[in-house]
């Protein structure tokens, strides 16, 4: 089934382009249109309850086919209003059509007919139109305090939609914002007053906010503002990291011409990374280290401005370059870096994010980024791909080839399989074909004087792995075999001392449908062993926990998301003094995950708390708060935290004063202006109109920036239909240039 839904889909697509398009040439998958470059001015709205994005794009389209073109359609939000479209200065009509998506999800399509284009010649298009932002998203965002545009939220106008199985358009482009506000605008190439020129290919985005920003190693870092020495230390630290990341790329694939770099704080869109910028969460600055997801996002972000903005990157399977391609690199990167073990465990989150979709993901040459998964199977299984071609063909060679083939500035999986043609066997079963390889090992068997143990190989390939038997004294003994497709195989050893473990493919390189019989005896049976610790944590079953995480650990002793698991289940267990060395253990980690540097914090001051110090267990919660990546572990350190803030600014007091007032007497418009535009929409709706009582007594304030804090406060409130509740509620002000305004309830726990 999943194979006929992807073949579904991408013929579902073919055909949608097929109807917009005239006199195609085959080799382009019948695209006309190629836009050369995007010329933008946004305009934000001049007061904060304006929720137009107001905008005029010029588009330079080339006529790719090999006829000529009478029509154009461009694709744009189904939020976008156009009032004119021109083409080379001419006024012309235009129809607007839906384009459906999925179900929740639909485009605006533009269809006109314009003067017919010959092959190779350019026509000029220009749309003047307003973009509703209804409801702040990770997508675009639009208040008083910042505005946010990416490239998913089709804010501009284009010809080929994201979602196409070849990718959308990406060209160089130019951003000009107007902002009546103050704030600072963003986005990524050369800057000139509020503008931006990037020469190299990417798709037009943009961020507008207040920051402090600090230069450093070649790097512009816009940090929250106010920020103090601990963030300015951090965003050096990233700064350095970025630098790093981008010689590392240089060196593999080639100098190219310089590009500036930016490290961006914002509140969503943590990840989002275009031709050079990368944003990061405005929480990272707090945090005592940089984590591991924010230093995978920055090492891919620079390799993928070799990798989609320097040299094009198109065609069937293209995010198996721009996705897995640019992980492969940035693990590599990390490897160098903080070493084998770091990347080790990289390797392990990216295998478990893997097998949580192996079993419905389709060919990596047919799936589509309509697909829930796609951006998993594609990093993921495409970063493994990736690593095995390197190691059959050599490194230097692997890199030296994809150089040699990127001369053009154009880079795509076809032209890729063929220059690594001698291993057309592998690429063809690794990129046409779901995976269906499963590497199992029999439990060890004694005959004579040697070991032996079974082996099969259940995938459509031969597979070259490497097995380590481990002895009763823990002597490792490793050895290599070679399974054929479909196979069974054998391996003995000769060794005094009895085998009491066997492991294959110890690297894990090769994608498989199940890792956890890879071991026998058999473990656990999960391929993600953190699933097999979690699972017992959950249920409370804190010794077989403990016990999964202490195995688990012996193979992959730096996995933090193991050991963090493993702290708390001895801390559950009162085994205090073990539990307070590993909580440490994760902290001292080169890189630890946000969450476990969150849960390592709690944890600790669970520990201090139980020896009566509750000063410095305060001071651990208060560092959980701050980390702010996981909504259990400050939850808790909320909950453990006591005494109130000694001094709570009379300003706040005054808001949820007028806050509480305003939420009984159940005046929606009145609620709606102490709150920041296009946000908290729901939890509005759900208080007016229906509370009969809503108290707020504040205890706690935790500064975040010079225009941003978190509000602790308790809550007595009385909805119709429902009895009295009360309970913990966390909000998230933001200093507006009329007052505090509330952007995000960040928790509420009332019951």
């Amino acid at each position: 089934m999943k194979n006929f839904r992807s073949a579904f889909i991408c013929t579902f697509f073919l055909l949608t382009f097929a109807l917009s398009v005239f006199a195609q040439d085959d080799s382009r998958m019948l695209l006309t249109w190629q836009v050369q470059k995007y010329d933008i001015t946004a305009t934000l709205p001049p007061t904060e309850t304006d929720r137009n994005l107001t905008a005029k794009a010029v588009l330079t389209l080339k006529n790719i086919s090999s006829g000529g073109a009478s029509s154009l359609t461009l694709r744009i939000s189904n939020l976008a209003t156009v009032s004119a479209v021109t083409v080379n200065g001419a006024t012309v009509d235009f129809t607007k059509r839906e384009e459906k998506i999925t179900e929740t999800e639909n485009l605006q399509k533009l269809q006109m007919r314009i003067p017919s284009v010959a092959p190779g010649a350019t026509v000029t298009a220009a749309v003047d139109y307003k973009l509703n932002v209804k409801e702040n998203s990770g997508l675009n965002a639009l208040s008083s305090s910042g505005a946010e545009f990416l490239p998913l939220s089709f804010w501009y106008p284009t010809p080929t939609s994201w979602y196409f199985s070849r990718g959308g358009d990406n060209a160089p482009f130019s951003i000009k914002i107007n902002s009546a506000s103050g704030l600072t605008a963003l986005s990524s190439g050369a800057e000139s007053a509020s503008s931006f020129d990037q020469k190299l290919l990417g798709q037009p985005f943009f961020v507008a906010g207040n920051w402090d920003k600090t230069d450093s190693a070649g790097v512009s870092v816009f940090m929250p503002k106010g920020a103090g020495a601990e963030e300015q230390k951090r965003a050096a630290e990233l700064a350095a990291l970025a630098t790093e990341a981008k010689n590392f790329t240089a060196n593999l694939l080639g100098n190219s011409a310089d590009f500036p770099i930016r490290i961006v704080s914002v509140r969503r869109g943590a990840g989002f990374s275009g031709g050079g910028t990368v944003f990061v969460d405005d929480s990272v600055f707090r945090r005592p280290k940089i984590d591991s997801q924010t230093a995978m996002n920055i090492a891919e972000a620079m390799a993928k401005v070799w990798l989609g903005n320097i040299n094009a990157v198109s065609g069937d399977g293209f995010a198996v370059i721009h996705n897995g391609l640019t992980r492969y690199i940035a693990t590599q990167f990390l490897e160098q870096k903080y070493g084998k073990e770091i990347a080790s465990v990289e390797r392990a989150r990216q295998r478990a994010s893997y097998a949580a979709v192996i079993k419905r993901d389709a060919p990596l040459t047919i799936v589509s980024p309509i697909d829930d998964y796609f951006f998993v199977s594609t990093a993921n299984k495409g970063a493994m791909i990736w690593r095995i071609l390197s190691r059959r063909v050599g490194q230097n060679e692997f890199f030296e080839t994809i150089k040699r083939n990127s001369q053009d500035r154009n880079l795509d999986l076809n032209k890729l399989r063929a220059a690594f043609s001698e291993q057309k066997e592998f690429l063809d079963y690794e990129l046409t074909q779901v995976t269906d390889m499963n590497l199992l090992a029999g439990l060890p068997q004694v005959n004579g004087g040697e070991t032996k143990v079974a082996l099969r190989n259940t995938g459509s390939i031969e597979a070259n792995i490497s097995i380590v038997a481990t002895t009763a004294n823990n002597e490792k003994i490793p050895t290599t075999v070679v399974l054929k497709p479909k196979s069974f195989g054998e391996v003995s050893f000769k060794n005094s001392n009895k085998i009491t473990r066997v492991e294959v493919d110890t690297e894990k390189l090769y994608p498989q449908i199940d890792y956890s019989d890879d071991v026998a005896p058999r473990e656990f049976t999960d391929s993600d062993p953190v699933l097999a610790v979690k699972r017992e944590f959950d249920k409370q079953n804190f010794p077989l926990a403990e016990k999964n995480a202490r195995s688990a650990l012996k193979e992959t002793p730096n996995y933090d998301d193991v050991r963090i698991l493993l702290a708390r289940s001895l801390l559950a267990q009162n085994k205090t003094a073990e539990a307070e060395k590993e909580f440490k253990a994760v902290l001292d980690e080169k890189i630890p995950s946000a969450r476990n540097i969150a849960w390592a914090n709690v944890g600790l001051g669970e520990v201090a708390l139980k020896s009566g110090q509750n000063a410095a267990a305060n001071k651990f919660f208060e560092e959980a708060i701050r980390t702010d990546a996981d909504y259990g572990a400050s939850f808790l350190a909320r909950q453990k935290r006591t005494g109130a803030s000694s001094s709570i600014d009379e300003s706040i007091k005054a808001y949820f004063a007028q806050f509480d007032k305003t939420a009984a007497s159940n005046r929606k418009a009145e609620l709606e202006t102490l709150v920041v535009p296009g946000e908290v929409q729901k939890f509005v709706a759900g208080i007016a109109g229906q509370t009969e009582q809503w108290t707020t007594q504040v205890s706690n304030v935790d500064k975040l920036d010079a225009n941003t804090i978190f509000v602790e406060a308790k809550l007595n409130i009385k909805v119709l239909n429902r009895p009295a509740e009360s309970g913990l509620a966390v909000y998230r002000l933001t200093k507006t240039a009329s007052s505090w305004k509330i952007s995000n309830v960040e928790m509420f726990e009332v019951r």
